[in-house]
């Protein structure tokens, strides 16, 4: 009697490691496309500047003109420990030198590394998993353009709980989508807009109140977020709280300075840093889309 109970016992255990592993195991899917496309790379210093890839990637103690030298290093505290942005430099041996297109895609916006391992999502592939097919191709032909970085990464600092890799693909089955956070009519400006907010520009990863998941509230949508260093708020930066004219706005994410003559501060330095080489047109259709949203207030 013992020995069928110890069988079913090992039975259900190796039933539910099985499923555990079919549900967490990386959907991988190739984009063959993209070979087709022709790349265009000043098209892809926009979207390079529009993801901000610099502001989180670049060392944290360089220059400002440095922001290209993808070395890594920068801290980001969270709920579930403390990350470090890895060397994305096209180093051979300690950035993404040896990878392909495919490999890029992948990682971008799958969230999936060459040998298969999930990223953990402080990088914004969820964001990201939103952009063109173009716009891969461009922002990697751009990207070999760019200085290789020899510096090695730093490992998270996580506790084992949240380190273990494999449970991001849970994560990924509930919170991952590629819906369109406002997927109302737009305008065209504003769908412009909505692009550089929810796909390159990755706004709702800050703006957007998160649960004991670590994933984002749909239904609070850029309404402002607790600060994850635990420092202060985040701001809403729908209508409910956002009373700035597009012109202001624009204005805004050109300058740095508000209607009220303060300056912006903080990581939001570095986003307006980036879309202030922009077009205009861009940092207008932003200002569109933000007045386009619902109002949100985001419960106390």
């Amino acid at each position: 009697m013992v020995a069928k109970y110890v069988t079913v016992g090992l039975g259900a255990l190796g039933l539910s490691a099985a499923l555990y592993l079919a549900l967490s195991w990386p959907e991988i899917h190739t984009a063959e496309q993209l070979d087709a496309l022709r790349s265009d790379v000043q098209n892809g210093e926009t979207v390079f500047l529009a993801a901000g890839c610099g502001s989180c990637h670049s060392d944290p103690k360089a220059d400002p003109t440095d922001r290209l030298v993808l070395s890594g290093g920068r801290s980001f505290e969270t709920p579930f420990g403390k990350f470090y942005a890895p060397n994305i430099s096209t180093s051979v041996d300690h950035g993404i030198g040896g990878w392909s297109l495919t490999d890029f895609e992948r990682a971008l916006r799958q969230g999936v590394s060459p040998d298969g391992a999930h990223y953990f999502p402080v990088f914004p592939y969820t964001a990201y998993q939103r952009m063109t097919d173009q716009d891969v191709v461009d922002l990697w032909a751009y990207w070999q353009s760019l200085e290789a970085a020899h510096t090695e990464n730093q490992t998270h600092d996580l506790p084992i709980l949240f380190g273990f890799r494999q449970n991001v693909g849970l994560w990924k089955r509930i919170f991952m989508t590629r819906d369109w956070a406002i997927s109302t009519e737009l305008i065209p400006e504003a769908q412009r807009g909505r692009y550089l907010v929810e796909a390159l520009g990755h706004c709702g990863e800050c703006h957007t109140p998160r649960n004991a998941f670590g994933g984002l509230k749909p239904a609070q949508w850029l309404a402002g977020a607790k600060n994850p260093t635990g420092k202060g708020n985040i701001p809403n930066i729908t209508p409910a709280s956002l009373d700035w004219s597009t012109a202001e706005i624009s204005e805004y994410l050109s300058s740095g300075f508000t209607p009220d003559f303060d300056v912006v501060g903080g990581h939001m330095a570095l986003v307006v840093e980036n879309l202030a080489q922009l077009d205009q047109k861009d940092r207008d259709a932003i200002a569109q889309y933000l007045k386009a949203i619902p109002a949100v207030e985001r419960p106390q």
